[in-house]
């Protein structure tokens, strides 16, 4: 069902939206646990991201979402997503991450832990920070562009839009077992993954995507 989904997503696209290009897919380890840690700019971000990933990602959802009928048992137990209650702290939501990421998954999670008003990127969730902080996986930057344009979510009417999928280098984050030092280093984690989105989300080729990239290297 998930290669389906995938599959259907993927036909789709080429006929609504103009454009969807996907670049770094070989940053995305082949095996093994990590996290995919992406922005949101819009609605269509899961279907997009999970569709084009090339690994079957386990998604960190917001919970009403599994209350809808059909919809929320074939996000459960078929789009391998998993409920977190939003605006809250959730222990389950990162118990069951750390769980899926011991059994060697590939698990996906949105930063701002909600969709953008305005297309920019808002500040990280320190819940999400702490999960990164505390797993000890490689945890590769996910930034996509231009489903803003396509359905922003103050708006009901989709746009034509080019799409943009970028995966970047994995954010190289310390495993913090003892969580006073998870908590020294929230501005550090934060300052490493925002700049990372940051940098792909510039065009490419770009001073500023350039010097970014240097810096992360460094």
């Amino acid at each position: 069902m998930y290669r389906a989904f995938q599959g259907t997503v993927r036909l789709l696209s080429r006929v609504f939206l103009p454009s969807v290009t996907v670049d770094g897919l070989h940053n995305v380890p082949d095996r093994g646990p990590c996290l995919i840690v992406s922005n949101h700019q819009s609605i269509l971000d899961p279907i997009l991201i999970q569709s084009f990933c090339p690994r079957p990602l386990h998604t960190m959802t917001k919970s009403t979402q599994f209350g809808v009928p059909v919809f929320g048992w074939l996000v459960r137990e078929h789009l391998l997503a998993f409920p977190v209650r939003r605006f809250q702290i959730d222990p389950q939501a990162v118990r069951v991450a750390l769980r899926r990421l011991e059994q060697g998954r590939a698990v996906g999670v949105y930063v701002e832990g909600e969709r953008s008003w305005d297309g920019h990127l808002q500040p990280p969730r320190l819940g999400t920070l702490r999960l990164l902080l505390k797993a000890g996986v490689p945890v590769v930057p996910c930034a996509i562009s231009g489903s803003y344009d396509v359905w922003p979510r103050w708006d009901r009417a989709l746009r034509l839009a080019p799409v943009r999928i970028a995966f970047g280098e994995p954010v190289p984050l310390p495993k913090l077992d003892d969580r006073r030092a998870r908590e020294r280093s929230l501005d550090d984690a934060a300052a490493a993954v925002m700049g990372a989105l940051r940098a792909l989300l510039r065009p490419a080729g770009t001073p500023e995507a350039v010097a970014a990239g240097e810096g992360r290297r460094g």
